[in-house]
């Protein structure tokens, strides 16, 4: 993927500008428009709104240049998780490999990842930690309560796992009705 100096200067010779033409326009000095495009400096708030503004772009094109909308990809990406159910860690390493496959060529897949990833970590914490939990308590204790304990041991994990069959799929369907953020929450964060 292209860094922003590289996409301003893309743009800026689409329009058929020249570096002081441009800094003329967006009343910027010209060895700002410089360092830019040589990736030397990063433009940030006022500047790259003025930039902008000269090249006839919102800032969210400028950042998202080189991206493109695919709902079907990112349906592909909750629906991944449901992989668990035939792959151990399967909900982490096939969300993954497509997260990092496309994370900058696709709008909304970067942080979609990055949320759906989290809350991966955290269930898969939870449910390996819950028959972690019971093995060692079993065998530490003999006599736990019998089969009464891993009844509702087995009815906590299906609870989970239904939890994280349910939610990829509600959270497919409303990707194809057009919304695209806000889905898992953020009990934790380990990517960022």
């Amino acid at each position: 993927m292209n860094e922003l100096g590289e996409k301003i200067k893309a743009l800026r010779k689409r329009k058929g500008l020249s570096q002081e033409e441009l800094a003329d326009t967006a009343k910027v000095n010209l060895r700002t428009i410089q360092r830019i495009e040589n990736n030397q400096n990063e433009p940030r708030g006022k500047t790259l709104h003025l930039i902008c503004e000269a090249l006839n772009l919102n800032a969210e094109d400028i950042l998202d240049y080189d991206k493109q909308t695919d709902k079907n990809y990112l349906i592909y990406l909750h629906l991944s998780v449901i992989s668990f159910l035939v792959i151990p860690l399967g909900n982490i390493i096939l969300p993954l490999i497509l997260w990092l496959t496309k994370k900058n060529k696709v709008i909304g897949l970067k942080e979609a990842g990055i949320n759906l990833l989290n809350f991966q970590i955290f269930w898969t914490f939870i449910t390996y930690g819950l028959i972690i939990i019971f093995v060692i308590l079993k065998f530490m204790y003999f006599n736990l309560g019998g089969l009464g304990s891993f009844k509702i041991l087995i009815l906590f994990l299906l609870a989970f796992n239904a939890v994280n069959i349910i939610l990829p799929i509600l959270f497919s369907i409303k990707i194809s009705r057009g919304k695209t953020k806000g889905f898992y929450p953020n009990i934790i964060k380990p990517i960022k």
